[in-house]
């Protein structure tokens, strides 16, 4: 673990798994549960090459690696400031050399990183739609949550470029945009074969879907059982506490 000069603002959070560490930009946007879901939800082979397109601070990267056996993560994150920070982590966990962060524009990552190349893509993308308000197209934060820099489309045409035939896509969206991504999903040849609504409480409306496709895969489309995150006392469910468990140990156990 090396010792990394924090800026203003920042902080360090502990994971809790393998004893890694994230900096964070309390100004800026923090991770939050959808990319802790989402890095449970890949089903990922030993020794995969993955891409994490809008990789923001890094978690899901980091995440990953913590619970699988994988050969190398690339980190794709357009704005430099959010990318260097996630640089500094991995440097701080002594994983430079296995997640490498690419301050690069994601429309371009096949062309830079590999076209059919890798194993599997994950993206945490922006949920929401550009011009539905008035938004800082400059902010951190803006976007991250708003489609400024790239939209789904961008995501997945991406995302089908960069990977092998039978290569996987894992992706976390908010529900009202199915429709949407089930369409652009096969029209880029990302074949939808599992699906997993994530609820607030057992009788709310889901707030989030988890979604695996599979490049030039037949079709053949599974639901999983809904996940839901507090129970009616308001604290977290089992599974969700199972999610965000202390210590994941070592990845060889």
């Amino acid at each position: 673990m090396q010792n990394i000069q924090l800026k203003q603002n920042e902080r360090i959070d502990d994971l809790q798994i393998q004893g890694f560490k994230i900096i964070q930009d309390l100004e800026g946007f923090c991770f939050g549960m959808d990319s802790v879901l989402l890095s449970d939800f890949c089903d990922l082979k030993n020794n995969s090459d993955v891409v994490d397109l809008g990789t923001g601070t890094g978690i899901i990267p980091l995440l990953i690696w913590a619970k699988n056996n994988l050969n190398k993560v690339y980190g794709v994150e357009i704005q430099r400031e959010v990318a260097e920070m996630a640089e500094r982590t991995m440097k701080m966990n002594g994983l430079e050399n296995n997640i490498i962060i690419k301050n690069i524009d994601l429309k371009q990552a096949p062309n830079i990183l590999g076209i059919n190349k890798f194993d599997v893509v994950t993206s945490n993308p922006p949920y929401m739609n550009y011009g539905g308000g008035i938004v800082n197209p400059h902010d951190k934060k803006a976007i991250s949550r708003h489609e400024i820099k790239c939209n789904l489309e961008d995501v997945i045409k991406s995302s089908s470029r960069l990977l092998k035939h039978n290569g996987k896509f894992f992706m976390v969206h908010r529900p009202h945009r199915i429709v949407d991504i089930l369409c652009l999903l096969r029209q880029y040849k990302l074949e939808p074969k599992s699906i997993r609504f994530v609820h607030p409480q057992l009788h709310s409306k889901p707030n989030m879907v988890l979604i695996k496709s599979v490049k030039a895969a037949k079709p053949e489309l599974k639901f999983q059982n809904p996940l839901y995150v507090y129970t009616d006392d308001g604290t977290y469910t089992d599974e969700i506490l199972k999610i965000y468990r202390i210590d994941g140990g070592s990845k060889n156990e």
